[in-house]
């Protein structure tokens, strides 16, 4: 059950990693296109925060995946440990203002905030 859940979970991380990049590339096709635009400065503040949503969830089935192989190195794991994602996500998820910041802190990880604050700034004075 555990290489089952591991396999599955590796497949969505993956997933995450492909629609974050495709949300940052949406951006710099939409900022090449509609540059002069003067709305699109929020667009790209809106991808921007929708990538950090993308890469939260990412983190959160990554600290899954990680328990997993914990899990599958230990020779005692019990078959109820696998197939608990959701009961530990849930268990662990901020609410509120914490999970605002848990988002904020997403948002301003390198390698999701390249490119926009560059192109939040190049739409707002064009």
């Amino acid at each position: 059950m555990l290489q089952a859940e591991w396999l599955a979970l590796q497949a969505n991380y993956e997933q995450y990693e492909r629609a974050a990049l495709g949300v940052k590339l949406l951006a710099v096709l939409l900022c090449a296109l509609a540059f002069g635009m003067p709305w699109l400065w929020v667009l790209m503040l809106v991808l921007w925060l929708q990538e950090a949503i993308f890469k939260t969830f990412q983190a959160r089935l990554g600290e899954r995946l990680l328990r997993v192989e914990a899990l599958l190195r230990d020779a005692a794991a019990q078959p109820a440990q696998a197939m608990q994602l959701h009961s530990e996500w849930l268990g662990s998820r901020p609410r509120g203002k914490a999970l605002l910041g848990e988002y904020a802190r997403s948002a301003l990880r390198p390698t999701v905030a390249l490119p926009y604050p560059v192109l939040a700034v190049l739409s707002a004075l064009s």
